[in-house]
């Protein structure tokens, strides 16, 4: 029996064999990639070594004023962080009704989903990285798209891989337009100081990025843009989407970056509104379209359907009767209202059958309905007089005063080409709810990518956002890449790529190569020339109609989501402000100690506050101070764990902190600080020679980094807020056991507070039910915070696939019986059955909050 939910996969293409989050530092010990700093130096301006388009300056754009100095980009690793294929989540919600060998067969293997990325022998992983290949899966990253470009082209070799590169960079350098600080809301106003983010990742690259201003966000652009031409292939091309407010220098950039030659286009497509103004409303943003080498630039053309009166149709006004062959013009109301015209007429239009310049053979005269035509002087027939009167046999003539025209029907060619003007996309550009405060339209990534690409060609976003490239690539068969630094986008980007349902299009290859394309639809171009000549009628293809099949379910295919190596550099040392940043660190881990002996730590849990008598930094990696603190039981001591002030606590500095913790054996309190935390780090009891002390994830208030930002600070009830654990249980039942989550303490830092057991804050959580130390692979996924029937769209999709609502006809269409039980369990907080294969089989649970905070628990059978 066929499958009858399926996804498209790349069989035939690889990716590099990178480590998993949890191999993270082996790659170092690669023949290919040294331990150490690299590089990735590039030329600021190609212009430079061109010379021959004008330059675009700017404040600091060279540094030291040097035009041939070179963007030196530090190279980092990407790690995998989970493996998620919705192939494996869908088939937990139904059973097949027919022989399930099939079926069984295509979850059988997870290794097989990913490309055996999953198979490598411990002792073969090292010496792998980067040196061999596994097979494609789409890739989610988060990280600077700066560094994660850069890694693709160092570490991975992807230069000249990339088919087409779409950018949607914030529009201008205005915070509040950039980000949301939760998954499910979008309400999100530049002046108000609550819509900032929370994330340091965001923090760091609004500081970092828009310091400058316009000067600031043109360097931000061009670093980007410099990367992404050395990943793309010759026939590649790169989109960046922009408003009115900096297009021209936009515009002005790629020129000097891709070559004014390599201009392809200024694509204009309207909104849903305009900008409120004193003066004229904007109702459109532009796409720049620049190739990497204009003369072997790939392009589809792609067609709208052609309506007289319309774009590319204004010229048909005039009408024939079917029966008597008689024509007029239209009336006045029949061109205001074309669609509405009688079907005993045929609409066409008049157009000339005389070009212009002299005909080197001469001009013969030819006779039409008793008349005599002969082409004015400087002109000359379109076709030979045998062919006119070919035309004048099929009807095609038509005799208005003193010339004749070719009579060219509407249905001739039923479609005409897209201009470069898009209209309407603000009413039909989106599919479903907004997601994302600055979303981008579908209808919009959609041309661009099939104008420019094939199904299994490679597309690159760097600029994620809710993940509308990736979305629209997967269902069109392309392969993809997609970045962001929020977690929040990644985790919009993740949900609805994973619940995410296409049409299944037949593939022109039986074998299922994506690379052969589809079948698409084709129509008849009837011109002057083929009815002149008699030859055969051509057909244009329609690259945006593929042939449907109704039987199966397609969701996406395979993919990974990947994080950057930390963001903070290896070490201060490798950088060439060493001393700035020593100070600036310096300077922050001070602060810190003030505001622990002034303010203590709120116990989130308990909405207790912990007092410090005294606190003192320490001259340790993994320990940077110590405090005391009063209890019932008399003083106790505590040290602290500081994280990065931009980046994220590191669990294997977690590591190093508590074995130093351990040894000094003084302790009853080990206080690990951050604004974020690697997924896998936990807290909990740790056992010492003195007795016991407690590990706790403490979670630094934003207000602490984001001094000048706001417009006033803050009145924080505290600025340090401990972060627990989740309360998971896993209840066994023979050889099956279920998960429940009881609840989870999440901080929510908008309003300052842990709200303790809020299942509701949950966005989804996820289960690995054989978990294997190194990969975390999606089995299950479950939302808790989401509406129901906006979640719902597996269901959805199997109730709309046999275009029926009951179920007795879904079931009869596909074979299947639907799990109403499964489907009820998508939205709460217990997990499917998960069967236990052997004693110590491991199983991990990651959950994701709505500000995007993970958390990760590995359970024991």
């Amino acid at each position: 029996m066929a499958k009858k939910v399926t996804s498209i996969k790349h069989n035939t293409d690889t990716r590099a064999h990178i480590p998993s989050k949890e191999e993270a530092g082996y790659e170092d010990a690669s023949s290919k990639v040294q331990s150490g700093k690299k590089i990735l130096e590039l030329p600021k301006n190609p212009i430079v070594h061109r010379g021959q388009d004008p330059e675009l300056f700017w404040l600091n754009k060279y540094g030291n004023d040097d035009r041939e100095a070179l963007l030196k980009i530090d190279i980092r690793s990407l790690y995998r962080h989970e493996h998620v294929a919705p192939e494996t989540l869908i088939r937990n919600l139904y059973t097949v009704t027919e022989t399930q060998s099939d079926q069984l067969d295509l979850f059988s293997s997870v290794n097989e989903l990913f490309g055996n990325a999953l198979e490598k022998d411990e002792i073969d992983k090292v010496s792998e990285y980067y040196q061999h290949q596994d097979g494609w899966t789409n890739r989610l990253i988060q990280g600077d798209s700066h560094l994660v470009m850069a890694s693709l082209l160092e570490r991975e070799g992807m230069a000249g891989q990339v088919q087409t590169i779409f950018i949607d960079p914030p529009y201008g350098i205005k915070y509040g337009g950039n980000w949301q600080i939760k998954l499910n809301s979008t309400d999100v106003k530049d002046t108000n100081d609550e819509a900032l983010t929370g994330e340091p990742e965001q923090i760091k690259a609004f500081r970092d990025t828009w310091e400058l201003g316009i000067h600031s966000y043109l360097s931000y652009l061009r670093d980007r843009l410099l990367v992404a031409k050395e990943l793309l292939t010759e026939s590649g091309s790169c989109f960046v989407q922009i408003s009115d407010e900096n297009v021209h220098l936009v515009r002005s950039l790629m020129d000097e970056v891709f070559g004014s030659e390599n201009f392809v286009s200024l694509i204009v497509f309207t909104k849903t509104g305009g900008a409120s103004s004193n003066l004229l409303g904007t109702v459109n943003d532009y796409i720049i379209w620049f190739s990497k080498s204009k003369s072997v630039v790939k392009y589809r053309q792609l067609y709208q359907g052609k309506e007289a009166g319309q774009e590319g149709a204004t010229g048909y006004t005039l009408i024939e009767n079917i029966r008597s062959g008689e024509w007029r013009s239209m009336t006045k109301d029949e061109k205001e209202r074309p669609l509405e015209i009688s079907k005993d007429y045929k609409i066409f239009d008049g157009t000339p059958l005389m070009s212009t310049g002299e005909s080197s053979k001469g001009n013969l005269p030819f006779e039409f309905m008793g008349k005599e035509y002969l082409p004015p002087s400087g002109s000359h027939w379109k076709t030979s007089v045998t062919g006119l009167k070919k035309l004048a046999e099929l009807q095609r003539i038509i005799a208005i005063g003193n010339r004749i025209e070719y009579k060219r029907y509407l249905d001739d060619f039923p479609v005409v080409p897209y201009s470069n003007i898009w209209l309407g996309l603000g009413e039909r550009g989106f599919t479903g709810e907004k997601l994302y405060v600055v979303q981008t339209a579908v209808e919009a990534i959609k041309r661009c990518i099939l104008m420019t690409t094939d199904p299994g060609d490679l597309i690159l976003d760097p600029t994620c956002g809710s993940g509308t490239t990736a979305f629209v690539a997967e269902q069109w068969g392309r392969r993809w890449i997609t970045i962001d630094t929020s977690r929040i986008a990644l985790s919009i980007a993740k949900e609805r790529l994973m619940t995410a349902i296409y049409p299944y299009y037949n593939l022109y290859d039986e074998n299922g190569d994506v690379r052969q394309g589809f079948i698409y639809k084709t129509v008849p171009h009837i011109t002057l020339k083929s009815l002149a000549n008699d030859e055969p009628t051509a057909n244009e293809t329609l690259y945006d109609q593929p042939e449907i099949d109704k039987k199966l379910l397609r969701v996406s295919g395979p993919f990974t989501v990947e994080t950057l190596q930390n963001f903070e550099p290896i070490s201060p040392e490798e950088l060439d402000d060493e001393v700035r940043v020593n100070e600036e660190e310096g300077a922050f881990e001070d602060v810190i100690k003030q505001h622990l002996v002034s303010a203590g730590i709120k116990n989130g849990r308990k909405d207790e506050m912990v007092v410090f008598r005294s606190v003192e930094l320490l001259a340790s990696e993994s320990l940077n101070a110590e405090g005391f603190y009063i209890t019932e039981s008399g003083e106790q001591k505590a040290y602290f764990h500081i994280g990065p002030k931009f980046g994220t606590v590191s669990k294997k500095l977690v590591n190093e902190a508590i074995k130093d913790c351990r040894s000094r054996g003084d302790a009853q309190w080990l206080v690990i600080l951050g604004f974020s935390f690697e997924s896998d780090i936990e807290g909990g009891s740790q056992t010492m020679s003195m007795g016991t002390f407690q590990v706790d994830r403490v979670r630094i208030h934003d207000d602490l980094l984001q001094e000048g930002l706001k417009k006033k600070p803050a009145k924080s009830a505290a600025s340090f807020v401990t972060i627990g654990e989740p309360d998971i249980d896993l209840n066994r039942n023979g050889n099956e056991a279920t998960i429940e989550i009881k609840g989870l303490d999440i901080y929510d830092p908008i309003k300052d507070e842990v709200k303790p057991r809020n299942i509701h804050d949950i966005a989804y959580w996820m289960v690995d039910e054989d978990y294997d130390g190194s990969n975390f692979v999606v089995k299950q996924v479950f939302f808790c915070g989401g509406d129901k029937d906006e979640f719902n769209k597996w269901k959805k999709g199997l109730d709309n696939l046999a275009k029926e609502s009951t179920k007795k006809k879904v079931e009869k269409t596909l074979k299947i019986e639907i799990d109403d039980e499964a489907f009820d369990r998508l939205y709460g907080h217990i997990s499917h059955p998960i069967e236990i294969k052997r004693k110590g089989q491991k199983v991990a649970v990651r959950i994701i909050s709505q500000f995007g905070e993970e958390c990760t628990k590995v359970l024991l059978t």
